[in-house]
């Protein structure tokens, strides 16, 4: 197997804040997603530098991000919001059909209250 592989070295100064942020981002990774230090670093190449060629093809493409991201966590909230709403809204209408079903408490008139005086009286 003809294999080309080149060999580079990278040194991490750690009085540097962002050297010292990439050194413990190695340090830390996942070693079940990233095999090597080599296979960290080579996605984090491809994804920043292709990023920024995207960003200079199109310069709203963050901003939209950002506002796609927005709207995700409004919708998510939302949707939440109404599942626990259909709950209360379930225990809203229980409430509703029972009060629905009792009988309804008449209420003395001055009707009412002048005929049972009456009534007292004539006794």
């Amino acid at each position: 197997m003809n294999r080309k592989i080149i060999n580079t070295n990278i040194r991490f100064n750690l009085d540097n804040e962002d050297d010292r942020k990439a050194y413990e981002y190695l340090q830390d990774m996942d070693r079940q997603q990233y095999k090597s230090y080599t296979k960290a670093v080579v996605i984090a190449l491809i994804e920043h530098f292709e990023r920024q060629q995207r960003l200079e093809a199109d310069s709203y493409l963050e901003t939209r991000e950002k506002e796609d991201m927005f709207l995700k966590k409004v919708l998510d909230t939302i949707e939440q919001g109404l599942k626990t709403a259909g709950n209360i809204g379930g225990l809203i209408q229980l409430l509703s059909a029972t009060a629905e079903q009792q009988p309804e408490v008449q209420t003395n008139t001055e009707d009412d209250n002048s005929a049972a005086l009456l009534f007292a009286d004539s006794l």
